[in-house]
């Protein structure tokens, strides 16, 4: 029996969210901050130090690791998909305002949190994190190269590549939670695809 031409559409059971690029740029960025966190975790907790040992080997790869860390979303430019989500991340309007707001009431009902296919904690979260890694890359290359700049900016750049440093960790733990409670964001990274239940729930603005 054919459907009537003029009937509805079925609605599927799940949309597709990110292409495999996106999540080939998402896992191996998110490998190599792991390898920068753990080394440098390494490097400056004595007991991990004394743990792991060959301190000239861990920086070795601290270093590689942290070079290499803009080479997947330098590569991912070449997806259309992944361009077009760095603009919808780099645009804040006036719902994310609302979702912030929402967020600090600690207001979890969904009409008070509306959000596009990023919300407003995902798009400032990004964009903190890449301006963390790009300074962390900047400071890293001072103290690496130090024939290349005087003393005094070794050491400001030494200061702010710790303390930033830290403060990276602080902020991924917090992402790492939010993601680990919340299953269906963690499905869409890992096959692409996410509920539509969940998405008219989480992302009621986004239109696939």
């Amino acid at each position: 029996m054919s459907l009537r031409a003029d009937a509805p559409a079925p609605r599927t059971a799940r949309l597709h969210r990110f292409t495999r690029a996106e999540r080939w740029v998402h896992r191996t960025t998110a490998a190599l901050m792991g390898v920068c966190v753990a080394t440098a975790a390494c490097l400056y907790v004595p007991q991990l130090a004394e743990l792991v040992g060959r301190r000239a080997l861990v920086v070795r790869v601290h270093e590689y690791a942290g070079l290499a860390l803009p080479l997947p979303v330098l590569a991912g430019l070449a997806s259309r998909a992944f361009r077009a989500d760095l603009g919808r991340l780099n645009r804040f309007g006036p719902h994310d305002r609302r979702w912030l707001r929402a967020a600090l009431r600690r207001d979890r009902r969904p009409a008070s949190r509306p959000a596009g296919k990023f919300n407003a904690g995902q798009k400032l979260y990004a964009s903190w994190i890449a301006g963390a890694a790009l300074v962390m890359l900047g400071t890293g290359l001072m103290m690496w190269f130090t024939r290349l700049t005087p003393l005094v900016w070794r050491t400001g750049a030494t200061f702010v590549h710790d303390w930033l440093a830290l403060t990276v960790g602080v902020v991924l733990a917090g992402h790492i939670g939010m993601a680990l409670g919340d299953p269906e964001a963690r499905r869409g990274l890992r096959t692409g695809t996410v509920g539509r239940d969940w998405a008219e729930r989480e992302h009621p603005l986004w239109r696939p």
